[in-house]
C-alpha cells in the first residue's frame, strides 16, 4: 500500500511540472511558412525578368459571343465566366503575408532564424518578437471593407473562438489546482497513515485529469475551428504551410496520462491494506455473577 501511495504522489508531482511547462512555454501550435514565401518570392522574380510580360487580370480581353446570339450586350457576370484567362491561384495566395509562428496560451511569437526579414526589423526594434493573446473582445481583428453580413459572421465566430480559449485556460489552471491540492493530501495522509485521505487524493487526481483533458480537447477544437472560419480566404492557410502541435501540447498530453496514473495507485492502495488483528487479553465474562 505504501509503495502504491508514493509511486502515485510521484507521478502527481511529475504531471505538475509538466502541466506547468505547458502552461509557461508558447510552443502549443506552431506553423512554418518558409516554403510558401520562398514559393511567392520565386513566384514575383518571373515579372521582372527580361522579356516576361505581365498583363493584368482587369485587362483581359472578354470572349464575345456570336452574331447569331444578337446584337444584346451580355451580363458582366456572364463575360467574367468567359474569361480564358482566369488569375492564377498563386498570386491570390501570395496577397497576404504569412510568418512562421508559436502559439501558446498566453502569447503569439515569431520562429526565431525562420525569415531573415522579420528578424532585422525585430532587431531594429520595429516589430515585437511576441504579441499577448487577448482574452478578451477587440474588434480591431475584424477587417474592414466587408459586406454586412460576413462582418456578423465573423463577429460571431471571434465570440465562439474567444469561449473556446478561455475554457482552454480556465479548465487547465483547475486541473493544476486540484491536482497540487490532492498531492498535500495524500502526503498527509501517507504520513499520518490515514487511508481516507489518500482515497480522497485519488478521487483529486482524476478530478484534476478530467479537467486537463476537457481544456486539451477544447484547444483542438479551438484550433480547428480558427482553419476553418469564414471567408476561408482569410483564415485557412495555404497548403504549402505546415502547421501542427508543439512540444508543450505533447507535454500537457503526457501530464494527463501521469495523473490519471497516479489517482488510479492512489485509489488502489487502500484497498490493499489488511485490517491489524488486536493482541490484547479480552476481559472475563461474568457468568452468574462469577468471575
Amino acid at each position: 500500500m505504501r509503495i502504491l501511495t508514493v509511486s502515485g504522489l510521484f507521478l502527481a508531482f511529475c504531471s505538475i511540472g509538466l502541466l506547468t511547462m505547458a502552461i509557461s512555454t508558447d510552443y502549443w501550435y506552431e506553423t512554418d511558412a518558409r516554403n510558401h514565401r520562398d514559393r511567392c518570392k520565386k513566384y514575383a522574380s518571373k515579372r521582372n525578368d527580361p522579356g516576361y510580360i505581365y498583363i493584368s487580370n482587369q485587362n483581359l480581353p472578354l470572349r464575345m459571343r456570336s452574331k447569331a446570339a444578337g446584337a444584346s450586350q451580355p451580363e458582366p457576370g456572364a463575360l467574367l465566366r468567359e474569361s480564358p484567362h482566369p488569375e492564377p491561384v498563386t498570386e491570390s495566395r501570395c496577397s497576404r503575408h504569412y510568418n512562421s509562428t508559436t502559439t501558446g496560451l498566453w502569447r503569439k511569437c515569431h520562429r526565431e532564424g525562420f525569415d531573415l526579414e522579420n528578424e532585422d526589423l525585430i532587431f531594429k526594434g520595429l516589430l515585437q518578437r511576441c504579441t499577448p493573446v487577448r482574452y478578451y473582445y477587440f474588434s480591431a481583428n475584424i477587417p474592414r471593407n466587408l459586406p454586412v453580413n460576413i462582418t456578423k459572421t465573423i463577429r460571431q465566430d471571434e465570440w465562439h473562438a474567444l469561449h473556446l480559449q478561455r475554457m482552454t485556460a480556465g479548465f487547465i489552471g483547475m486541473a493544476v489546482a486540484i491536482i497540487l491540492f490532492g498531492w498535500m493530501v495524500g502526503a498527509l495522509g501517507c504520513w499520518k497513515h490515514n487511508e481516507l485521505m489518500q482515497y480522497v487524493a485519488g478521487l483529486l487526481f482524476l478530478m484534476g485529469g478530467t479537467c486537463c483533458i476537457i481544456s486539451l480537447c477544447t484547444c483542438v477544437a479551438g484550433i480547428n475551428f480558427e482553419l476553418s472560419r469564414y471567408p476561408r480566404y482569410l483564415y485557412s492557410l495555404p497548403e504549402d504551410i505546415s502547421h501542427g502541435y508543439g512540444w508543450s501540447m505533447f507535454s500537457a498530453w503526457g501530464g494527463l496520462g501521469l495523473t490519471l496514473l497516479a489517482g488510479f495507485l492512489c485509489t488502489l492502495a487502500p484497498s490493499l491494506h489488511s485490517p491489524q488483528i488486536s493482541s490484547s487479553a479480552h476481559k472475563p465474562r461474568q457468568e452468574n455473577g462469577m468471575v
